[in-house]
Parts: structure tokens; C-alpha cells; sequence
């Protein structure tokens, strides 16, 4: 019998309300084997269904409710702070928010599903004013499903998750010793690859100080917004003079985008690394004059520098 078995059968939904909790809170500890082996469980009678499904429920409510809280207090802060801590910073809050344009507030629902928008959705549906009864609505019907459809897969094909888990076992420590090192080279290869495409791209920076002079000085600047249109819709003012052109959109513009000019790329990305992936694509097609802003639209607002209400056209 496996461990986590072992901790279902002594503690029961104690052990389910924590596991769920700190995985909905962003920690890396996965629920989905703690659910499967529970629906298993329950199926032999061995641990009662509703109470799992109830205590599961609870704790995802309750993690997503405290993010709810933070990003309706936080907002931009609070998604900036879980975006540093992200393995994909240049992806985590854009592809987030790709979510909520395509399906609105049934993006709760499918954020469920999507490791890194699960912790993502509800503060940024928290941030964009959506109201607590409509939130817990959407929220709790993804956690529903989230919860519940792998407790029923675990009731369903107890058998043979019986079979799968005792084949584990046998395996031993060495086993898993090699699966816990496997995902610390992955963790570790992630954060390598995202310092190194900073630290390629930390001598073209321009701080925003550097860019107000060259506005004040009038010089002939193209500067490039890369945030979603959904980031965009919440937050429209865009440094003064900028453009706003998706990252998906500057290949398609790509032959309006001068050479002999100087391009400034900001994003809303912690570290600027969206903007650096950018500029780093320009530099690739021959467009060398780019340089990605330091700190971004956060760095431009705390300085209190001038901004446009509106974007510009693209063409």
C-alpha cells in the first residue's frame, strides 16, 4: 500500500482539504493523484465519497477566493508578483488573459484544467471587477468539475489504479528518487533558459528616463505596446506616441517596422521578458535597433510620465 494511501485512510478529508488547498494556492504539490487514489478508496468503501468531494470543493473555493481578494485589493501587483515566480513569465498572465477574451468568465471554468491558469484566473478576475456572487458562480462550477471529475475517474478505474499504484511500489526509491530529480532538471532548465534570454538582452535595455529625453529631444522614435487586446480593454492608456500591436501581430507588420529607426518595446511582463523575446525576433529578421523598456508600463506610470487614453492604428 502506497503512501499516499496510507494518509487517506488515517486522515481522510483533512488530508484532501490540504492538499487541494495548497495546490489551488499556487505551491507545487499535484491534488489529481490525492483525488484519483480517494474516488479509488470510495469505491471499496473505504472513504466516504461526499465528504471527499465536499472537503475538496471547500479548499479550492477558499484558495481561489483568497487570490479573488488579493487581485480585486492588488490588482497588476499581485499577477506581476505570481508572474516572477512563474516557469513561463512571458506567457503566464498573457495566456491567461487569452482565456478570459476567448470565453469570458467561463475561463474560470477552463483555467481549471490548465496548469498555471488555475492559480492565474481569480485574481484576475478579481482585478477586472467581476462581482463576488458571479465569481463564486463560474469559479465554484469549475471547481466542481475539477474535483469531482477526478474523484469519479478514481471511483471508476479503482482496479486498475490499485494496479498501477502497487507496480509503483515496486519500483522502489530509486524510482522515485529519479522521477523527483527529473523534475528538479526540468524546474532548473526553465529558469536557466529564462535568465539567459535576460542576460542576452540586459545591454539594450533602455530605462524610461532614458526614453522621456529622447521624446522631450524629439527624436524619431517608434515604441511598440506587445500587451494582449485583453490587457489592453482593462488598462488602455499606452505610453505617449506608443503603438499597440499583439506579439502575434508584429510578424504580420513586420515590413512596417523601420530600420533606421530606434523600436522600444514594453509589455506588462515582470522583467520584461515578452518584450525581450520580441526584440530579440526583430534582431533575428535584420531589424536591429530595438530595445526593450525597463520596467515596462509600470515603470513609465511610476514615474508619472505622459500617456494616450487610446491605441493608435497599427497601419
Amino acid at each position: 500500500m502506497n503512501e499516499i494511501t496510507r494518509f487517506l485512510l488515517s486522515h481522510g478529508g483533512a488530508v484532501l482539504f490540504v492538499v487541494v488547498f495548497v495546490e489551488q494556492i499556487g505551491l507545487p504539490l499535484p491534488a489529481v493523484p490525492w483525488l484519483l487514489t480517494a474516488g479509488a478508496l470510495a469505491e471499496g468503501g473505504k472513504l466516504n465519497a461526499w465528504l471527499s468531494l465536499i472537503v475538496s470543493l471547500v479548499a479550492c473555493l477558499i484558495a481561489d477566493l483568497i487570490w479573488y481578494y488579493l487581485g480585486r485589493r492588488s490588482g497588476q501587483r499581485i499577477l506581476g508578483l505570481l508572474c516572477r515566480i512563474s516557469l513561463e513569465p512571458d506567457t503566464c498572465v498573457r495566456r491567461t488573459q487569452d482565456v478570459f477574451t476567448r470565453y469570458g468568465m467561463r475561463g474560470l471554468v477552463v483555467a481549471k484544467f490548465i496548469p498555471g491558469l488555475s492559480t492565474l484566473a481569480p485574481p484576475m478576475a478579481g482585478s477586472s471587477g467581476v462581482g463576488l456572487p458571479r465569481f463564486i458562480l463560474f469559479d465554484g462550477a469549475g471547481s466542481l468539475l475539477y474535483v469531482g471529475g477526478f474523484l469519479l475517474l478514481g471511483f471508476m478505474f479503482g482496479h486498475q489504479l490499485g494496479q498501477i499504484m502497487a507496480a509503483v511500489g515496486h519500483l522502489g526509491i530509486g524510482a522515485l528518487s529519479l522521477i523527483v530529480g527529473l523534475v528538479v532538471l526540468y524546474i532548473g532548465y526553465k529558469y536557466y533558459e529564462r535568465h539567459r534570454l535576460l542576460r542576452e538582452l540586459r545591454m539594450a535595455r533602455i530605462t524610461v528616463e532614458e526614453l522621456h529625453k529622447k521624446q522631450e529631444a524629439g527624436e524619431n522614435l517608434m515604441i511598440l505596446d506587445l500587451r494582449s487586446r485583453a490587457a489592453l480593454d482593462e488598462d488602455p492608456a499606452l505610453i505617449r506616441g506608443a503603438l499597440h500591436m499583439s506579439m502575434d501581430e508584429v510578424e504580420i507588420h513586420l515590413k512596417e517596422i523601420p530600420h533606421d529607426r530606434d523600436i522600444i518595446l514594453y509589455c506588462s511582463c515582470p522583467n520584461e521578458v515578452s518584450s525581450a523575446r520580441v526584440a530579440l525576433r526583430l534582431q533575428r529578421k535584420g531589424i536591429l535597433r530595438v530595445r526593450p523598456l525597463l520596467g515596462g508600463i509600470d515603470a513609465w506610470r511610476g514615474r508619472n510620465y505622459p500617456t494616450d487614453l487610446r491605441a493608435q492604428p497599427t497601419s
